[in-house]
Order: structure tokens, then C-alpha cells, then sequence
């Protein structure tokens, strides 16, 4: 019978951050971030819902059975904890698991740029993380709520799906809450937040437009609002934000957006050399030339290029990082270029820098 302890026992001997496991194939596992194969025998239908079976609970079974999918977390004792999604595949069920780290991340640590720590520390508004799956979100927005945790007398209220970092008391209170254990979803939770007194409020993914409303108006309210989005860049995000509302409710949500946004920190993850991998992080502070721009529904295409000509306030668009990545030897000019919102551009921004890769 498939051990699914062995296969968490795998990832992290073999310091991968994914295990992948379905019928017809050995598990995978993503290291470095390319998949590969392990070395334990193929799985069969019954292998692999035997395999899931051994780390869900009746509940989590029976929301398999009637949704065809579910999310939890879950810890190996003496191995580490994982983010788990059951899924049903062609008629039978796959996994996939994250491995997450085993506490909270410090600034330090992730080597983040400064502007991050300081968009930590607003009292107020809304600081989006974005990026696609994969990009590193968990574990920046877990530096951010353990910065807080450890510099400000606050209560930080998180609401996750499922909960990844486990964070214990420090100068603040953490409460944190669950979906589908905790709490029915991110939009129920993010209202009854507001009887919570929280000054601090995580939201682990904004999905839909309750989702929004609810973060915007927590954040107009005088709150600290940190969530996640997956987008891929600054410019993305905004136009994804008041996308999510009909064309009538669109000049509203601009107001909302421009008035209560604090910053967006999107990122990329990419190869670092030696092993290993780095993030490329785009960067937007909220200042009033950017605050017109979001107003303005003709001009908000404008707002890349303020970022890369506003260095000053913190900001840096994803092809400055990567050159900057490039520059101190930290990732191949391949991955660089792949990896930019304009690979033509960014080959031209090297010559400029006199960066002529080899």
C-alpha cells in the first residue's frame, strides 16, 4: 500500500516544496521548481485514494465525496507541515501538497526589498500580494503578519483556506481562522471581522466580489487589510480589482481602490544559481500621481510606467529587479529574460547597463 508519510518524508529530504501523486505514475516531486519523478513505484487508482485517506478526516471525506475536491492542512510529526488539495481526476484522485514552512519567516531572511517593511508597517489600507501559483504569496505575506506580530501591541486577525503559518503570540494577539472549519468563507469572515476588533486583517485569497467589497470597506474603516491576489503584475491587479464589479459599480470601486490601497507587492519566482530560488518582486507605494491614475480609467495603463520612474518612493518594476538579480550574479540571464514583462525591453535595459550576457 502507497505511504503517503514517506512521500512527505521524500520532499523534504530531497528539499522540494511540492508532491505531486495520481494513478498511472511515481509520485512527483518539484524541486528547485522543476517536476520530477521519484524513484517509488508507480500508483495505482486504489494506491492513491488509499494514500489520502490516510491524512483526512471524515469531514474532509465527505466534502471530497460531494465536491469532487478539498483543501487542509496538515502535519507530518517530525517531518513538516503541508497545504494539501485532494482532487477527483478521471475517475479517481490525485494529490497535491505544499510544503509550508514551520514558522513565520522574518524580512531578513527572505532577503525582501526595504519598501516591503515599510508598506508593513501602515496602520491603515489595503497592501496587496500577488503573483500566479507558485510565486512565493504564503511566504511573503507570512513575513509580513510575523513583522507586525513582532513590532506593534495589535490584533491580528487572519482568515485562510487553509491555515499554512502557524503564528504564536508576540507584542500582538494572533487569532486565526479556517474556511470551512472556522468560518463558512473570506467574504462571512471578512464582516464578522469587523465585531472582532482587529487592527490588523489577513485575507488568504481574494476571490470573488464579495471578497473585495468586504477587504475595501474593512480598509476604508481605518484597518490594516494584507491579502493575496493572483495576478501578474501591479497593473494587472488594479484592473483586475475593479473588473470584478459590473461597469456601473466601476467609477465606485476606483474611488474605493484609490482611496484605501496602500501598495501592491507582486512577485516572480525564478532559479537561483547554486540551487534553489529567488524571488523577482515588482513593487507599487500609493502616492498621488498614482492615485490619479487609478481614477482616471483612461490612464490607469500609465501606472507601469510611473513605477519604474519612481525609485524614490521604493517602487521597481519586475525587469529593474531582474536586473538587479542579474547584475549580482544571482540568476542566469535565460531565466532573467524569461522571466520579464518585456524580454525585448529587458535585453535592451542589460546593453544599457553595459550587461552584454554571455
Amino acid at each position: 500500500m502507497a505511504d503517503i508519510h514517506s512521500f512527505f518524508k521524500y520532499v523534504v529530504e530531497h528539499k522540494g516544496s511540492d508532491l505531486h501523486a495520481k494513478a498511472g505514475g511515481p509520485p512527483s516531486v518539484r524541486i528547485s521548481g522543476l517536476l520530477t519523478p521519484t524513484d517509488f513505484p508507480k500508483l495505482s487508482a486504489s494506491d492513491c485514494l488509499n494514500a489520502a485517506v490516510q491524512i483526512m478526516d471524515d469531514k474532509q471525506k465527505e466534502v471530497l465525496d460531494s465536491a469532487g475536491e478539498v483543501d487542509f492542512a496538515y502535519s507530518e510529526p517530525g517531518i513538516g507541515r503541508f497545504r494539501v488539495n485532494v482532487y477527483s481526476q478521471r475517475g479517481s484522485v490525485g494529490i497535491a501538497a505544499r510544503l509550508v514552512l514551520p514558522g513565520a519567516p522574518s524580512f531578513g531572511s527572505l532577503g525582501l526589498p526595504p519598501a516591503v517593511e515599510a508598506l508593513a508597517n501602515e496602520h491603515r489600507g489595503l497592501l496587496l500580494v500577488t503573483g500566479p501559483t507558485s510565486s512565493g504569496k504564503s511566504t511573503t505575506t507570512g513575513a509580513i503578519i510575523n513583522h507586525i506580530n513582532s513590532t506593534r501591541a495589535a490584533h491580528i486577525l487572519t482568515i485562510e483556506d487553509p491555515i499554512e503559518i502557524l503564528h504564536q503570540d508576540m507584542k500582538a494577539m494572533v487569532s486565526q481562522r479556517e474556511i470551512g472549519q472556522d468560518t463558512e468563507d473570506f467574504a462571512t469572515a471578512l464582516r464578522a471581522a469587523m465585531r472582532q476588533d482587529p487592527d490588523v486583517i489577513f485575507v488568504g485569497e481574494i476571490r470573488d466580489p464579495e471578497t473585495v467589497k468586504a477587504a475595501l470597506q474593512a480598509a476604508e474603516t481605518g484597518h490594516f487589510v494584507v491579502a493575496t491576489l493572483h495576478t501578474t503584475d501591479v497593473s494587472e491587479t488594479i484592473t483586475r480589482i475593479i473588473d470584478f464589479f459590473p461597469p456601473h459599480q466601476q467609477k465606485q470601486t476606483r474611488a474605493a481602490v484609490a482611496g484605501s490601497l496602500a501598495g501592491i507587492v507582486s512577485q516572480r519566482l525564478l532559479p537561483r544559481v547554486g540551487g534553489g530560488r529567488v524571488a523577482a518582486i515588482e513593487i507599487l507605494v500609493m502616492n498621488g500621481r498614482i492615485r490619479d491614475l487609478v481614477l482616471n480609467a483612461g490612464q490607469t495603463h500609465m501606472i507601469h510606467d510611473i513605477v519604474a520612474e519612481s525609485s524614490f518612493y521604493g517602487m521597481q518594476t519586475f525587469d529593474q529587479a531582474l536586473l538587479a538579480l542579474f547584475r549580482a550574479g544571482v540568476v542566469e540571464f535565460e531565466d532573467a529574460k524569461s522571466a520579464a514583462t518585456n524580454p525585448h525591453d529587458f535585453q535592451i535595459a542589460l546593453q544599457q547597463a553595459g550587461l552584454q550576457p554571455v
